[in-house]
């Protein structure tokens, strides 16, 4: 079994090189998708209720998401809450998975939270700043969020010299796709 690990920067094209990659060649775990199931668990609402006084369910990504903005340790807060139940879902995901050739994972914080070690493969996406908040801003997001966790990740310097491949994102999806299937 071959584990491919995909990550990369804040909005660089994760989710989308991850879905050219694994297509038809193996099973995707995302861990996004992973978060976004875990806020609608009402354990995990509580939880996030609790941690962070808050009183009312309706609109709590967008309580927490201020609550990133005034201090950044509530975001260290979050992802020691969130973290630990990714790996255990990532875990499952595996073992459910253990026969196939070739099993992939897309993990945007990958390197930043030391996971190289279960993974045969790293394909780092790579887009300037500017590309990124700019697509970060498309999808909703402000400028001084993005800015918060860009910097939480390490530099692109660093995930370049901790990745087997880099795949250069910031044209359009024929070039992505041309550069991703280059690499299979």
């Amino acid at each position: 079994m071959l584990k491919i690990g995909i990550t990369g920067s804040l909005a660089s094209g994760k989710t989308t090189a991850s879905k050219i990659l694994s297509h038809r060649r193996g099973p995707l775990f995302s861990a996004d998708k992973i978060v976004n199931n875990l806020y609608k668990k009402n354990n995990f609402i509580k939880l996030l209720m609790k941690n962070f006084c808050i009183l009312k369910k309706t609109q709590l990504k967008n309580i927490l998401k201020n609550k990133v903005l005034e201090s950044k340790k509530n975001l260290t807060k979050l992802e020691k809450l969130i973290h630990p139940m990714v790996r255990r879902e990532m875990k499952e995901f595996t073992t459910l998975h253990k026969r196939k050739n070739k099993i992939f994972y897309e993990i945007p914080l990958l390197l930043e939270s030391k996971l190289t070690k279960y993974f045969d493969v790293i394909i780092f996406i790579k887009a300037k700043k500017s590309i990124r908040l700019k697509r970060f801003k498309a999808r909703g997001g402000d400028e001084k969020l993005f800015n918060i966790l860009n910097n939480k990740q390490f530099s692109e310097k660093d995930k370049i010299k901790l990745s087997n491949y880099v795949i250069v994102n910031e044209k359009n999806l024929n070039t992505l796709k041309k550069n991703l299937l280059s690499i299979i």
